[in-house]
């Protein structure tokens, strides 16, 4: 395919995969953070964990108003503020002291403007820019949502091995500042703006005015509609246990459990590195399979084999690297699959045109669960000196979700149009 019949939505789709690869590169610092801040400091893995904690909530918070603001002002204003705000609230975490600055930086600061980048960000671009392929593209950005957190890992890790842990600092906010004249150059809001259609849709243009309005009031609003809606329930329901089984827990505990078991860090990050490869080829096979199979079942098998494998690896730690490495596979194929679905149910439940405010609300629900298992998980820890209860409740809460999502759009559903609320 020449340049000229190259269609601008493969632009904005690489431009938006590169950099949610960038913030899943700030994503994925905490984890080879605690040990090194614990040794340094003397805080406690429960202390450490709830600034982690504090960074996943708003990482999942701030979507549902961050889709209301790209409404409201564009993808490509959003994202430029975003990355601004990344840049700064990383750079000045070599400077932190006390516990509280590090809740404040990594906490408040980096996990608001990662949240304006996030999940919801995928979504957006691929509804707006894409009809057809419209699951894959979401697959992919999905995909490198959690790829590339995992894929950082083993370069984080090797820094603060050789160099300390500041110079992953240094090295993630000059990453996130280095993507703003990209973002502000390439990216645009709409096909419409370019005189486009979608990707696949014959024909001219067909925009929908943007929003007007407060956005707070309008992501407020859609809140209100899923809030009455058995879908939305078990949507948010079962993301809230998607968060607390992949970010919340193996996300940003995986390493120390491994160091626990006298597994070396970077070792630990080189396991979480090849599920992230594992994650890329199952996430975008999700996402394909999500255009051509009854989602509601891919959802239910997804949830079933994350249980069965967060139940195994428990076990796994005693056969050292090996069964590890099981583990890695088997689970990376499974860590983030249950996007391409889930968005794809929200736009049958509650229409394309507001997928990216229903959507933002329901991975909200993600991020609160992956916020609650970080911190209950180093809570854990901290009183039992073990990860095994945590890994076993999170393997069952798993099983609960295979089961929910099975009733996801049924009759007698109470879903509601967004502009009839």
């Amino acid at each position: 395919m020449g340049l000229k019949q190259l269609h601008y939505a493969w632009i904005v789709a690489a431009v938006t995969f590169v950099t949610l690869i960038a913030v899943a590169g700030v994503r994925a610092t905490p984890s080879v953070l605690i040990v090194p801040l614990e040794r340094e400091f003397g805080w406690s893995r429960q202390t450490i964990s709830f600034a982690v904690a504090v960074n996943i909530f708003l990482y999942g918070m701030i979507g549902p108003f961050a889709a209301a603001i790209m409404e409201r002002f564009g993808i490509r204003r959003t994202m430029c503020a975003a990355l601004a705000v990344i840049a700064t609230g990383v750079a000045l975490t070599p400077l932190m002291r006390s516990a509280w600055q590090l809740v404040l930086l990594w906490g408040v600061v980096v996990g608001s403007g990662s949240g304006a980048v996030a999940m919801v960000l995928g979504a957006t671009v691929a509804t707006r820019w894409f009809t057809a392929r419209r699951g894959a593209v979401l697959g992919v950005l999905t995909a490198s949502t959690a790829t590339g957190q995992l894929i950082f890992l083993p370069l984080l890790a090797s820094l603060v091995q050789n160099f300390g842990w500041r110079s992953v600092s240094y090295t993630v906010a000059g990453c996130a500042a280095a993507l703003l004249p990209l973002a502000a150059l390439l990216m645009r809001d709409r096909p419409a703006d370019l005189g486009l259609a979608p990707y696949g849709e014959s024909g001219g243009p067909a925009a929908l005015p943007p929003r007007h309005g407060n956005p707070a009031v309008i992501a407020l609003q859609a809140l209100r509609t899923g809030l009455r809606s058995r879908d939305f329930w078990l949507l948010a329901g079962s993301f809230f246990i998607c968060g607390a089984s992949t970010n919340g827990l193996i996300g940003t505990h995986l390493i120390p459990a491994c160091i626990d078991h006298g597994i070396a860090e970077v070792t630990g990050a080189g396991l979480l590195a090849a599920m992230g490869v594992f994650d890329f080829i199952g996430t975008t096979l999700s996402g394909w399979l999500s255009d051509r199979w009854n989602n509601n079942r891919l959802l239910a098998w997804y949830y079933g084999l994350r249980g069965l494998s967060l139940m195994f690896l428990p076990f796994a730690f005693d056969w050292s690297f090996y069964g590890l490495s099981v583990f890695a596979v088997f689970y990376g194929l499974d860590w983030i699959a249950t996007v391409p679905p889930t968005v794809r149910l929200t736009a049958n439940a509650f229409g394309k045109e507001n997928v990216g405010l229903m959507y933002g609300w329901i991975a909200a629900a993600h991020q609160l669960g992956a916020a609650s298992a970080a911190f209950v998980a180093g809570t854990i820890r901290t009183d039992f000196g073990d990860y095994l209860p945590a890994f076993i409740l999170s393997g069952g809460l798993c099983l609960c979700a295979s089961a929910m999502v099975l009733f996801i759009g049924r009759p007698g559903r109470a879903a509601l149009a967004l502009a009839g609320a």
